[in-house]
């Protein structure tokens, strides 16, 4: 089927009590392997892409990936732009054919950020592109994005609200004490600000950090209004590992095997997720 946005799926996984994954491609098998893992299990599936990988390969190339494997899926797929910083290269990936955008603007004041964030929904609107807005600074590392552990900053339920009202966004990133890449240490979750932010704005929650979180802070994060969840570091883990594992053992040069294994090493990170998140079985 054609990729479609991700507003209609996060409002009844909220509604059902589910959420659905957003798993961060690398390349072509990657993005195979996400895309028909979730076909397996029937469930939709949110494909991201940092802007980085998107300037690595082009906006025509992932396209052209993404046109040819959706479309001859039979689960609902979102093609989506994780974390960008520039409403210009927003535009250029809306015109390209992605069909949601998330402008991060958190780095900027209150103000800012909320002029940035409806530049991004008046350029995404008109082309039926769904938005995800953040605030609040979440820690660690998302590609080339660096935060501070000393500069996190949760975000404030009330002004979390007055961002949100009036705003068409199809997801909402607020910081509630998850982080980007690799744990070191238990992260602290503030489930309270997940709650009340989640019934006050009515709007699905995206659970930033997925990577590393125990299953019962995915369950009750989930029960409180996440709809989205991102896992971007244990894909980059999964296809690292997959193909160097597999070369060492096989020690063999022959591309197409640990090509082979690394899909399967990636297919089973979304598989698990996919079932833990709730979504298996919804695509109908």
């Amino acid at each position: 089927m054609p990729l479609v946005t991700m507003t209609e799926m996060l409002r009844v996984a909220k509604a059902d009590g589910y959420a659905i994954g957003a798993f961060n491609i690398v390349d072509y098998n990657s993005t195979l392997a996400v895309v028909r893992t979730a076909e397996k299990l029937n469930s939709p599936v949110i494909v991201q892409t940092s802007v980085k990988t998107v300037k690595h390969w082009s906006v025509t190339t992932i396209r052209a990936w993404m046109e040819e494997v959706a479309a001859a899926s039979p689960v609902p797929v979102a093609l989506h732009l994780d974390h960008c910083k520039e409403v210009d290269y927003l535009k250029t990936c809306i015109d390209a054919g992605w069909t949601s955008i998330m402008i991060d603007a958190s780095a900027k004041p209150f103000d800012g950020n909320l002029a940035e964030t409806k530049q991004a929904i008046a350029l995404a609107s008109p082309a039926g592109v769904s938005v995800e807005a953040e605030m609040g600074r979440i820690v660690g590392v998302e590609d080339d994005i660096f935060v501070a552990r000393d500069d996190a900053t949760l975000a404030d339920v009330d002004e979390a609200v007055k961002f949100c009202e009036g705003l068409e966004l199809a997801a909402f990133a607020p910081a509630i004490g998850t982080a980007h890449g690799v744990y070191k240490g238990t992260p602290k979750i503030a489930f309270d600000r997940i709650e009340q932010i989640a019934e006050r704005t009515g709007i699905p929650i995206a659970l930033h950090g997925g990577t590393g979180l125990s299953d019962d802070v995915f369950r009750k994060a989930i029960s409180l209004g996440c709809a989205k969840v991102n896992i971007s570091t244990a894909i980059k883990y999964a296809f690292i590992d997959g193909f160097v594992d597999c070369h060492k053992s096989a020690g063999q040069y022959e591309p197409l095997k640990p090509i082979a294994a690394q899909y399967q090493a990636v297919a089973q990170v979304v598989d698990r997720n996919i079932k833990l998140f709730g979504s298996e079985g919804k695509a109908n």
